[in-house]
């Protein structure tokens, strides 16, 4: 990092976002430089002491994918352009994710609304710098045709029920992501191992998972509504709000009354997902091993879940440990509230400012019209090749460019 900009970061200088202005924040909500290509959008002194902690350093990548039949409710994402084609979402993207591979898979990727798949941001940046990549299935209705850790785990039902997933399923799921997160802090510290991946960077592929993050919020007696992003150009907030309410309203049938806690929060609204990314990130800070969830609204949901399920499993929270990081596009949704949703939680959230207006790709510059915005870890991915190489926007766009002309189709 040059002189100019590490003046910058010690100052702390604060540089107001577009999005805040445009949405009506007070002018003394600002976001804050790390550097110029990672706004720090909450929580200051925590986020600037993490990335300046793992500057220079790669991670370990972990994707996490779980189904919800929510995904099948019309309009409900921009993921798939017809419930058959979001049923396999999160398969193509995984199975991308791994492979690089889009000749002839057994998943394509599928057609969307608008837009590339952000796989190809992710993958584009972790194969390049090369980072361990990891694909868990925690709950697909099809396997994984790619090497993947599976914890079989049945999909979610449509969070309307009130029933997303089992109790005891969610606890299975929250023990098996602990010690997920145990095993790669071990590895971290084994001989001579992993020396380039001192911390653990977790994205998720769930369609329908801004979803189930409004329900679990809301039934952990969190007032999200309107707060959560969207894959959609425009958040259809009033179908998020109607879908919840059922959920709310099985759940008041069954004579269960909010806030929940936890694991019966999970139970009754969210997705596979949750519980085990929430359990990894508890298992890698009790080692110290540092975390930052991938990811815009869902995750911010999650880290709201690691921090409670840790006070009800006794577990160690360690604040200072644990980021979420995303793309501007999220931090922009004028249709949500990601930075007031943050600043609520207390969670520290970082955005990468990638821009891809200059992109050879149409399907790419498609992000800077508000479609798609994030999932597969892509804002982190983004932070994170700051982090650890200094990389600005052109010389992410020219990465992600070179992996968009090698897929040729599947992004045109």
């Amino acid at each position: 990092m040059g002189r100019k900009t590490m003046a910058m970061v010690t100052r702390g200088r604060m540089t107001s976002l577009m999005s805040l202005i445009s949405r009506g924040v007070s002018p003394s909500e600002e976001a804050w430089d790390w550097d110029t290509s990672i706004a720090i959008c909450s929580e200051p002194t925590i986020a600037r002491a993490w990335c300046d902690r793992l500057r220079g350093t790669a991670p370990r990548f972990v994707c996490v994918a779980g189904f919800t039949a929510t995904a099948m409710i019309d309009r409900i994402s921009a993921a798939g352009l017809t419930p058959h084609d979001r049923l396999l979402t999160a398969n193509a993207d995984l199975d991308f994710l791994v492979s690089g591979n889009t000749h002839d898979p057994l998943y394509p990727l599928p057609p969307l609304v608008a837009g590339a798949s952000p796989v190809l941001i992710t993958r584009a940046i972790a194969s390049e710098l090369h980072w361990p990549i990891h694909a868990i299935n925690a709950g697909l209705p099809y396997a994984l045709s790619q090497p993947s850790i599976s914890l079989h785990s049945p999909p979610a039902r449509c969070i309307s029920s009130g029933r997303s997933l089992d109790p005891e399923v969610v606890e299975r799921l929250f023990s098996q992501g602990l010690e997920l997160g145990r095993r790669w802090a071990a590895a971290r510290e084994a001989i001579g191992a992993d020396a380039a991946a001192p911390w653990l960077m977790i994205g998720e592929c769930v369609v329908g998972g801004t979803t189930t993050a409004l329900g679990v919020l809301t039934a952990l007696g969190i007032e999200a509504s309107g707060l959560i992003s969207s894959s959609l150009v425009q958040c259809d907030r009033g179908l998020k709000d109607r879908v919840v309410r059922s959920g709310l309203a099985a759940l008041a049938r069954r004579q269960a009354g909010l806030p929940l806690e936890p694991i019966a929060a999970i139970a009754a609204m969210g997705d596979p997902m949750q519980p085990v990314v929430a359990g990894m990130t508890l298992g890698a800070i009790e080692a110290d091993m540092p975390v930052l969830l991938a990811g815009g609204t869902q995750m911010l949901a999650v880290w709201e879940l690691a921090r409670r399920l840790a006070a009800w499993g006794g577990l160690t929270w360690r604040s200072d440990r644990v980021v979420v990081g995303t793309t501007r596009w999220v931090i922009e949704d004028a249709t949500a509230g990601a930075v007031q949703l943050a600043r609520s939680l207390g969670a520290p959230l970082i955005a990468s400012r990638l821009n891809l207006s200059a992109s050879r790709h149409p399907t790419l510059r498609a992000y800077e019209q508000g479609y798609v915005k994030e999932g597969v870890g892509a804002g982190g991915a983004a932070i994170g090749a700051t982090v650890h190489q200094g990389w600005d926007t052109a010389r992410l766009v020219r990465a992600i460019d070179q992996l968009a002309d090698s897929v040729g189709a599947s992004v045109s």
